[in-house]
């Protein structure tokens, strides 16, 4: 199955953003070292033009996708705070790019050094949790991976529960429909019964009414002939 065009701009905007991060840090010994880093400053402003229009269409991306109810809710909201990591991130880049970046950076050795060996900041690893410490750039990709896919394998997992409650909703107002009919049926005998035991009744009445007049009428000869 192919992978869903949103999920696939997501990952092209990390790599973007990746790649931004690394630009930064050798801007920074560059700058360092006493380079001419003109060059990578013109690719870092493209590069961040691009983020911010990338996850401008992200944000606009899951608005029709969640206005369309073509995702769920809890699809949505995962998909949401992405790219909130993103807006936080993309302001981070942005930051450290002017300089304004604090030296209460997060340091990483194992992923930035300059040409000294000494450690430099990694702007896109501001505020490192735990769990990503001591990973490179390709391992907390994949750690990332990893949570989306068990992610996207409850969200199946619910969406074939929710289908199956669906199929049995189905199943069960199409037996209430044919009890009805069923229901329907047995009340129109029961109104032609009704109706045959009033017309009987009726007749009963009419006979015993009329057996009534002819023993009168016999009672009454015999009272004559006597």
């Amino acid at each position: 199955m192919s992978q869903d065009p949103w999920l696939q701009n997501y990952d092209a905007t990390c790599r973007l953003a990746q790649e931004t991060a690394e630009n930064i840090h050798e801007r920074n010994r560059q700058q360092r070292t006493g380079g001419n880093p003109a060059k990578i400053n013109m690719t870092l402003r493209a590069n961040l033009q691009k983020l911010k229009q990338n996850i401008s269409q992200l944000k606009e991306g899951l608005l029709r996708t969640s206005s369309s109810r073509r995702i769920t809710q809890a699809e949505a909201d995962r998909r949401q705070n992405l790219i909130d990591d993103l807006l936080s991130r993309e302001k981070q880049l942005n930051a450290t790019f002017k300089g304004e970046s604090s030296g209460a950076e997060v340091n990483r050795s194992s992923l930035m050094t300059g040409g000294n060996g000494e450690a430099a900041a990694n702007p896109w690893l501001i505020n490192e949790t735990d769990e990503t410490k001591g990973l490179s750039f390709g391992e907390i990709k994949q750690q990332q991976q990893r949570i989306i896919n068990a992610q996207d394998a409850g969200l199946d997992a619910l969406a074939a529960v929710i289908s199956r409650q669906k199929t049995m909703g189905q199943e069960i107002g199409n037996e209430l429909d044919e009890q009805n009919e069923i229901i329907d049926d047995l009340a129109h005998l029961v109104d032609k019964t009704d109706g045959r035991i009033r017309n009987e009744t009726r007749r009963v009445k009419l006979l015993e009414t009329k057996s009534a007049s002819c023993v009168s009428i016999l009672c009454t000869l015999l009272i004559l002939c006597s």
